[in-house]
This record gives structure tokens, C-alpha cells and sequence, in this order.
């Protein structure tokens, strides 16, 4: 499947077509981007358009021409690279397979363009390592899903160049994000690490019978997670006062949960195929029924949608 309309002087490139992929081609189409999609199950071809349309729709984009400017191809080799401003690798999350597509990236990437992975936990380092592209390498690392969350991390190496960084950052403005800049690629990045030590001590006090799955989840969103959407959880202690988040880590900090590895809890979970709406046994941490899973994504994609017209709002002249 070829261009619908010659490439406009911004384009991008992204490798591989699943949901993450898709929500970062709307990202870019809805700002005026060409996008080049690379998806070897062609397969999947036929029914991409639909479910980028869908995406931008779910942004609510407007002013969009009637002809997606998407090309889709199964080879990097099919791709026209000549206007592609950044490449972005969506695949699954899997050291050697990400490595292998970057080294197939080398050979057509043009050059001085940042060359970016999608990785929510794989150091940059370690999958450009050996590459002669490594200094071009970054990682960005959007959040799911992709089209309304606003942040994505900007993850550099210690053999990434400063000047790739900034034009990244630059673009992820450019194109309504809010650009992360993570210094260092340790493993989980910043928003994962701090997202899996809280989920760490979520699952331990259900585990442990402190709470249910229910009030965990209560307590953070109706809790001290009400207030993230008004200010971070560093900004909100410097208003509500560091000595007093002092005085209360003396007390529970040594009782906190410090394992290294997943709980039994969670492991005996994905033993069993207990792994949420996906699964054929509609279980969780919470049971599901086909019913009631399709109304919760809908009531979770719009309250993700009221919270973003927050953040928005305060953009506004």
C-alpha cells in the first residue's frame, strides 16, 4: 500500500503496527505528519487505516485531510526515506528482535536523524550496543495510550549525542507532548520506576489482606492521586510541607515492601492466565464480564480525555 499524496516536508517512520504504534501515527498525523508504517504481517495491512481513524477520533482531531497521509509497507527496503524526520521502533519488547531492527535501520536511516525506541524498560545502550548509529540513539517512551496520555520520556545514553536530544524534545513539543528528558537509561526509565515501586506496595497489601483490590485502588484514585492531576508528588510536598512527608517516612519506610522480585501473588495470577480483560478467564485483579469490561475502557478512555482538557486549559493564553 503506497502514498495517498507525495510526503510533506515532516515525516515520520515507525516500525511496527500494534496499538502503540497506531497511537503514535495519530499523534503525528493529527499535527500535519506524513507517516511511513513498516509492519511485516502484512495480514494487518487492510485494517490499519481503520484503527489510526479511530485513534485521531478518540483525540478528537479536527482539520484532518479525507486521505490519511499514511504509507504502509512490510519491508523497511519499500519505505521512501526521503523527508523522514524520525524513526521510532514500536516492536515487541524483546532485547534481540529490537537489535535486529535497529541494525536493518542503519542501513537506511538517513543521516544525523534520531533514531528512537519505543522500549518501556530495555536500556538504549544495550540495544544499540555494537551499532555505529548508538550516539543517535534514544529512547522514547510513550504511555499508553500513546494518542491521549500526554508525556513521553526522552531517555538518552551515555553515548547519545546532546544535539539528538534536543531535536527530539523539539519535535515531542511540536507535536503536543509533554517531552521528559531522562538523563540516564536505567532499566524502567522514570515514570515506570516510580509507577512499580507504588504498584510493589499496592499488591503487597492486597496480598497480604490489608485491603481489597477495590480500596487499594480507591485510595490512590480518590486519595493522594486525586491531587497528581494539579501538581507532582515533589511539588505537591514542597506545598503541603517536606517535614511533615519526613516525619511520616521515619514511621512506615522500614515496613515498606522492598522484594526484588514480582510478588507470588502476581506471579500465581499470570501462572494461572489470570491477567486481566485479555484473558479467556476475564480475570484479574478484578472478574470481568464481556459487558462490563467494554464499559469500563470506554469510562477510563473518557475520563483520560476530561483530564487532558485539563492539562491543555493551562496552556491557554
Amino acid at each position: 500500500m503506497g502514498n495517498a499524496m507525495n510526503q510533506p516536508e515532516n515525516s515520520a517512520l515507525i516500525v511496527g503496527a500494534g496499538t502503540m504504534g497506531i497511537g503514535i501515527a495519530a499523534i503525528f498525523i493529527a499535527k500535519g505528519w506524513h507517516v511511513t508504517l513498516i509492519e511485516s504481517d502484512k495480514s494487518r495491512h487492510a485494517g490499519l487505516h481503520l484503527k489510526i481513524q479511530q485513534a485521531l477520533e478518540e483525540m478528537a482531531a479536527l482539520d484532518l485531510p479525507q486521505s490519511l497521509p499514511v504509507a504502509i509497507h512490510a519491508d523497511m527496503a519499500q519505505a521512501s526515506w526521503t523527508n523522514i524526520r524520525l524513526v521510532i521502533e514500536t516492536v515487541y519488547e524483546t532485547l534481540a528482535l529490537k537489535q535486529a531492527v535497529f541494525k536493518q535501520i542503519e542501513k537506511y536511516a538517513p543521516a544525523d536523524i534520531p533514531l528512537t525506541s519505543n522500549s518501556s524498560s530495555i536500556p538504549i545502550s544495550e540495544i544499540g550496543r555494537g551499532l555505529p548509529i548508538i550516539e543517535r540513539m534514544l529512547g522514547l517512551h510513550f504511555f499508553m495510550p500513546a494518542q491521549l496520555v500526554p508525556a513521553v520520556e526522552v531517555v538518552c545514553s551515555a553515548y547519545s549525542r546532546p544535539d539528538i536530544a534536543a531535536e527530539v524534545m523539539r519535535i515531542m513539543k511540536a507535536v503536543g507532548k509533554r517531552p521528559i528528558l531522562v538523563k540516564k537509561d536505567v532499566p524502567g526509565f522514570l515514570a515506570n520506576r516510580i509507577q512499580h515501586a507504588l504498584m510493589r506496595e499496592a499488591i503487597a497489601l492486597v496480598e497480604e489482606g490489608f485491603a481489597s483490590a477495590e480500596d487499594v485502588d480507591a485510595a490512590v484514585r480518590y486519595g493522594f492521586g486525586f491531587r497528581y492531576i494539579a501538581a507532582g508528588p515533589l511539588k505537591q510536598k514542597d506545598l503541603a510541607g517536606i517535614d511533615i512527608h519526613n516525619l511520616a517516612a521515619e514511621t512506615m519506610y522500614p515496613h515498606l515492601k522492598a522484594n526484588t522480585k514480582p510478588s507470588p501473588y502476581m506471579q500465581q495470577l499470570v501462572r494461572e492466565g489470570k491477567i486481566g480483560v485479555k484473558s479467556e478467564a476475564l480475570q484479574g485483579f478484578y472478574e470481568w464480564t464481556p459487558e462490563r469490561a467494554v464499559e469500563e475502557e470506554k469510562r477510563y478512555y473518557e475520563a483520560l480525555r476530561q483530564a487532558l482538557e485539563i492539562i491543555e486549559r493551562e496552556d491557554e493564553p
